[in-house]
C-alpha cells in the first residue's frame, strides 16, 4: 500500500486516497468534507465522466428531444439557443438520464441494443476517468499547491476493472498513486438503498456480462417481450441483484487497501476524524 503504517500516513506531507463502495454510504459526503477544509483536491470520476468523455453526447441527447418539439427545433437550426448539461458533483442526474433504462419506448425506455450502446460508452469513459487520477493529483498541486488529494469513484468501478486478477491495469495505477478505501456497509445498509432505490429508481452502470443475464432472466420470469417490459420495474429488479454481484467484487478490491465500515464513516465529523480513522484502519490490516 502507499501508506504501510498508520504512523507513515499520519505523518504524510501529502494524503492520497480512493474511495469506492456502494452509492450512499458516504463517499462523497467525506470527499466535500476534505474539499472543504481547503487543503483537499476533490476528484470526482462520475463528473469527468460527464463532462469530458461523455458531456457531448448528453448535450446531444438533450437537443435530439428539443428537436422533436417544432418551436425549439426552429430556435435550435437557426442557433438562437444554446443546450448545454449543467452536471455537478452533487447533481449527476445528466449522465443517469443519457444512460437510461431498457424497456418499452411507450414508457420512456430505450430498446436493449441502444442501451447497451451506451452502457459500453459509459465503461470506456469510466476507465479513462479513473486513469485521468494520477494527472489531477499532479494538477492539484502543480498548478494550485493543493498537497492532499481524494478521489471519489462511482459504484461501478468495480464493474470495469478485473478485482480478482492478479494484475489489472486501472487498479494497478489507482493503488500506485493512491489508499484505496472500502466503505462497506452492512446488510441494514443494503436493504435501505435497495428500499431509497425503489422510491426512485435511476439508471446506473452494469457490466455486460450480468445485464444480459439479468435482461433475459427478467423476461423469462415475467413472460414479457422486449417492447413490453416496464423500464422502472426492470431496474427495481435488477438493482438488489446488482449490489449481490458487487459484494465480492468490491471486497476482492479491498485486498489492495483497508476497509471503513459504514458506521464507522457516519460517525466522522472533521477531516481529523477521518485521518485518525484511516489510522485504525491501516493498523488493523496490518494486525
Amino acid at each position: 500500500m502507499l501508506y504501510s503504517t498508520a504512523s507513515e500516513w499520519l505523518a504524510a506531507p501529502r494524503k492520497r486516497v480512493l474511495f469506492f463502495g456502494m452509492s450512499g454510504l458516504g463517499k462523497t459526503f467525506l470527499a466535500t468534507m476534505l474539499r472543504g477544509a481547503g487543503d483537499w483536491f476533490h476528484y470526482s470520476v462520475d463528473y469527468r465522466i460527464g463532462t469530458r468523455y461523455m458531456g457531448e453526447l448528453i448535450a446531444d441527447n438533450f437537443k435530439r428531444e428539443a428537436m422533436k418539439v417544432p418551436f425549439l427545433r426552429e430556435l435550435l437550426l437557426s442557433d438562437s439557443v444554446y443546450i448545454a448539461s449543467n452536471i455537478t458533483f452533487e447533481n449527476l442526474a445528466p449522465l443517469s438520464t443519457y444512460l437510461g433504462k431498457p424497456g418499452s419506448e411507450t414508457r420512456g425506455g430505450l430498446r436493449f441494443d441502444e442501451y447497451m450502446r451506451r452502457q459500453d460508452q459509459h465503461r470506456m469513459s469510466e476507465i479513462s476517468a479513473l486513469l485521468d487520477s494520477g494527472h489531477f493529483i499532479r494538477r492539484g498541486q502543480d498548478i494550485y499547491g493543493i498537497p492532499h488529494f481524494v478521489c471519489d469513484s462511482g459504484g461501478s468501478i468495480c464493474e470495469v476493472v478485473d478485482p480478482f486478477a492478479p494484475t489489472d491495469p486501472v487498479l494497478d495505477a489507482l493503488e500506485r498513486d493512491m489508499l484505496m478505501i472500502w466503505i462497506k456497509g452492512s446488510d441494514a445498509h443494503t436493504a435501505e438503498l435497495v428500499r431509497r432505490f425503489d422510491r426512485a429508481p435511476k439508471p446506473m452502470y452494469y457490466q455486460p456480462e450480468f445485464l444480459d443475464r439479468a435482461w433475459t432472466s427478467y423476461r423469462v420470469e415475467k413472460g414479457l417481450n422486449e417492447d413490453e417490459v416496464n423500464p422502472d420495474d426492470f431496474i427495481r429488479w435488477t438493482y438488489a441483484r446488482a449490489l449481490a454481484h458487487r459484494q465480492p467484487r468490491y471486497q476482492a478490491m479491498a485486498r489492495r487497501g483497508v476497509t471503513l465500515l459504514a458506521e464507522e464513516v457516519a460517525e466522522v465529523k472533521t477531516p481529523e476524524d477521518l485521518n485518525q480513522l484511516i489510522a485504525t484502519a491501516i493498523a488493523r490490516k496490518d494486525a
